[in-house]
């Protein structure tokens, strides 16, 4: 703090001795070595203060700097959170939607098969027919199966 050598020290000393005297030298010294211990502990105390503050300082850049990371995890897990709830509603409206086909073309196709049969429209007559080249085909019984020409 102070700059003082030892030739200094001795000249206060002198000053000190014939000022205020031999017989009260040693009492003044003691308070002024009492004093000077209050005013290093409270240096000291000053420093371990201001230490503190900068380390607190230090903690509430670290703090905030972790409540950040903190925000920014939790707003990208639920961005993602909600693209998978999309992705997966749309596959869930996709397998409905086939579903959905699938079961009006079962039903229609069970339609169908519980439908009376239409009866086949006859077939025209073949030119050959109408030109007398052919025999007209005997007509088979009802519920019969027709012979196939060989």
């Amino acid at each position: 703090m102070f700059d003082v050598g030892f030739s200094e020290m001795l000249v206060i000393a002198i000053v000190a001795l014939v000022v205020i005297g031999p017989e009260r030298l040693p009492k003044v010294a003691r308070t002024a070595g009492v004093l000077f211990g209050r005013l290093q502990r409270y240096v000291a105390q000053v420093k371990a203060d201001i230490n503190r503050e900068m380390e607190a300082a230090d903690l509430g850049k670290v703090k905030s700097e972790f409540e950040e990371a903190a925000r920014t995890l939790k707003t990208d897990l639920e961005a993602q959170a909600a693209d998978a709830q999309r992705e997966i509603r749309d596959v869930q409206a996709s397998i409905d939607r086939e579903l959905q086909d699938a079961s009006t073309a079962m039903q229609s196709t069970a339609d169908a098969a519980s439908a009376p049969p239409t009866p086949a429209a006859p077939e025209p007559p073949s030119p050959q027919l109408e030109l007398g080249i052919e025999e007209p085909p005997a007509q088979a019984p009802a519920g019969s199966v027709p012979a196939k020409p060989a």
